[in-house]
């Protein structure tokens, strides 16, 4: 933008941060000024048809926003993800408008094409008065092709459950039309809510802005640091293993923390919490993870043993310990199964707190090496 405050924007020095509040400027303007809001809605129009400028402009804040994303996925180490944004759906919303009209469900109404889905109080709007879509008429696009082109026989939208209203009405409008066959598809709703800070307000920065996740990583890089200095790990690891154990602890927690959470509560989020090396938390279940991987090394048997073994004897428990590891074990499918119904995550993390407290148990009352005599012994069963 022009540095007396025009609005001729040139985002191409802009940092992800500039954006961030130009969007939040720009809102309160359009909120205060009706001619500015007027112009917005006239930018969108202009945006879907592909107009040169619009488009550039437009392309200039996607790579920069991407840039962003881009580094929160790395550090999360989440790969292979295939960009859909909404622009992806423009030209196929174009098919999606054709088709509902040549199906008599969209009617008009004041000007706006809209669509009323069954045992819905509100209706879609497809096109608006002045031409332009809207994110009912992407939505719309978005579905049909997940279905239909991709294929998609199960799909999970992770949408906070906010959007729960609008989403219902996408699903029975697809369902109406005959894209969405509960009978061959599966379509569900993740909703989430909302991440609360110690004083139960939303999870805000000093500043009262919205913590960014980059933001909240860092922090945890640097408590998981201190932790760890806390303990003494500085002193017995080499740099590299004390920067990737650093790394798990921070990450690890921070994810652990929100997925074991009911994802359809607000929940209050406190990294001295996840830091606790005690009750259902990620360092507890790390402990337990660092437990049986040292129990592998020190005793030198290779995962093929240890399959060889399984396979070949008969597997004996006698130990009240050994009893309940077992029986806790064969409870995953169960776990799995109701997962797969509810898509309720933190049932899973409960049931790992479980089987950690029971391998602790395990851990102290029946001893995996022995020495005796001078002589390691391995207890494979």
């Amino acid at each position: 933008k022009k540095a007396s405050g025009g609005e001729n924007l040139k985002v191409t020095d802009l940092g992800i941060t500039d954006l961030q509040s130009f969007y939040k400027e720009s809102k309160k303007r359009f909120d205060a000024d009706e001619s500015f809001k007027k112009r917005a809605y006239e930018a969108v129009v202009k945006l879907q048809a592909h107009d040169p400028e619009h488009i550039r402009l437009w392309n200039n804040i996607c790579d920069m926003s991407r840039k962003a994303f881009n580094e929160v996925y790395r550090r999360l180490d989440i790969h292979n993800l295939t960009e859909r944004g909404e622009s992806f759906y423009q030209n196929l919303m174009d098919d999606v408008v054709r088709d509902l009209e040549a199906s008599n469900y969209q009617v008009m109404d004041e000007g706006r094409k809209i669509l009323w889905p069954p045992t819905c109080d509100i209706p879609l709007t497809i096109v608006k008065s002045d031409g332009g879509y809207t994110y009912d008429t992407s939505d719309m696009a978005a579905i049909k092709h997940r279905l239909h082109t991709e294929h998609g026989h199960w799909l999970i939208y992770v949408v906070d459950s906010g959007q729960g209203v609008h989403l219902k009405g996408i699903f029975e409008a697809a369902k109406m039309v005959g894209w969405f066959d509960p009978l061959k598809h599966r379509v569900d709703h993740v909703g989430f809510g909302v991440v609360l800070g110690q004083d139960k307000t939303k999870f805000k920065t000093r500043s009262g802005e919205v913590v960014r996740l980059i933001d909240l990583l860092e922090e945890g890089l640097q408590r998981s640091l201190d932790r760890l200095k806390e303990k003494g790990r500085d002193k017995e690891l080499s740099p590299k293993d004390l920067e990737a154990a650093q790394t798990a602890v921070a990450y690890g927690c921070i994810k652990y923390a929100d997925l074991s959470h009911n994802r359809t509560s607000d929940y209050v989020f406190s990294f001295d919490k996840m830091l606790e090396d005690k009750g259902n938390t990620a360092v507890y279940l790390l402990y337990a993870y660092t437990r049986i991987s040292s129990i592998a090394r020190n005793a030198k048997v290779s995962s093929s043993a240890i399959k060889f073994v399984a396979q070949s004897e008969p597997l004996t428990l006698e130990h009240p310990k050994e009893w309940k590891l077992a029986k806790t074990i064969l409870k995953f499918s169960d776990v799995l199964l109701k997962l797969e119904g509810d898509l309720l995550l933190h049932s899973l993390c409960d049931y790992l707190y479980e089987l950690s407290c029971a391998f602790t148990e395990f851990y102290d009352a029946c001893y995996c090496i022995e020495q005796k005599d001078g002589e390691t012994k391995i207890n494979m069963w």
